[in-house]
Order: C-alpha cells, then sequence, then structure tokens
C-alpha cells in the first residue's frame, strides 16, 4: 500500500509529464507554422508575404506565452515549497468542501478574513503576500489570486536577491 507522499509524488511527476508533452506538441506545431510562414515570406507575392509575417507571428507568440506561463508556474512552485518549509501553508484540511471538493464559500469567505488581516498586518512580506494569494484561489477570486501571486514572486524574489549580496 502507498503512503500519500508517494500518491502525491506520483500525481506531481504524472502532471509534470503531461506538461512536458504539451510543450513539445506545442513545439511541434510552432516549427510546422514558421516553415509555413518561411515559405509564404519566400514566395515574393505581397498578400502571401503578408499571410506569412502574420503566421510567423503565432509561433513567436505562442513561444513567449509558452516560457512565460512554465516560468511563472515554477515561480508559484518554489514559493509553494517555501512555504511548505516553513510550515506556513494554509491549512484547509479541515474545512468544510461541496461534493465538487472545492471548499464552500463560507468556509473559504472566513478563511480570506484571516489571512486579509495578516496581509495588512505585513503586506511588504512574500509569505502574506502568498497567504493571500491561495485565500484569494479558495474563496473563487482567481483575478486577484494571480496578481497576490505575482506580487509574492517579485517580493520573494527581491528577497532571495538581497540575501546574496
Amino acid at each position: 500500500m502507498s503512503t500519500p507522499a508517494e500518491n502525491n509524488s506520483r500525481e506531481v511527476y504524472k502532471r509534470v509529464g503531461f506538461i512536458a508533452a504539451l510543450v513539445l506538441v506545442l513545439g511541434f506545431y510552432f516549427v510546422l507554422l514558421g516553415r509555413i510562414a518561411i515559405d509564404l515570406i519566400a514566395s515574393g507575392k505581397g498578400a502571401a508575404i503578408g499571410l506569412g509575417i502574420g503566421v510567423l507571428i503565432l509561433p513567436l507568440l505562442g513561444v513567449w506565452l509558452v516560457v512565460s506561463s512554465v516560468r511563472a508556474a515554477l515561480a508559484h512552485q518554489r514559493l509553494a515549497r517555501r512555504m511548505h518549509e516553513e510550515g506556513g501553508e494554509l491549512d484547509v484540511s479541515e474545512l468544510p468542501r461541496r461534493p465538487s471538493g472545492r471548499i464552500e464559500k463560507a468556509a473559504a469567505d472566513r478563511l480570506f478574513e484571516q489571512v486579509k488581516q495578516e496581509f495588512e498586518a505585513d503586506p511588504e512580506n512574500w509569505r502574506s503576500n502568498y497567504r493571500a494569494a491561495r485565500a484569494y484561489d479558495y474563496a473563487g477570486d482567481r483575478s486577484r489570486a494571480r496578481e497576490m501571486m505575482k506580487r509574492a514572486v517579485e517580493l520573494e524574489r527581491a528577497e532571495r536577491s538581497g540575501d546574496q549580496r
């Protein structure tokens, strides 16, 4: 029988493998689009050149999107790992859940109010920003969760660069 940690590790490997496969498929797709774009541009016809430039922009935009998404995911993972190691992760194990597995709205709102007080007491600490981002996510406010997580990443990066001086 496997332990919860082993199950969690397997789940992480499955997700990473899935993401790696998607990135490889996207890479293949971008190469194909790039070749089509170059062929269109090389034809020398005005409309084809215009289409070629447009098609060339798509893989470049796609590469930027994939790289920025992967970088953000790795940064979020680094913060999650640090919070776990420091024992600062939000404990939601006892909160009531919906049949879907999401935390019930009222419980998530109460959790958010607690974390909001921590954040207001120390808004320049990446840990309070991280916890606020997680609380926003549990409360269902994804846009604010992304904003707070981005801020937490920036603050943590500044802290690390300050530690290395």
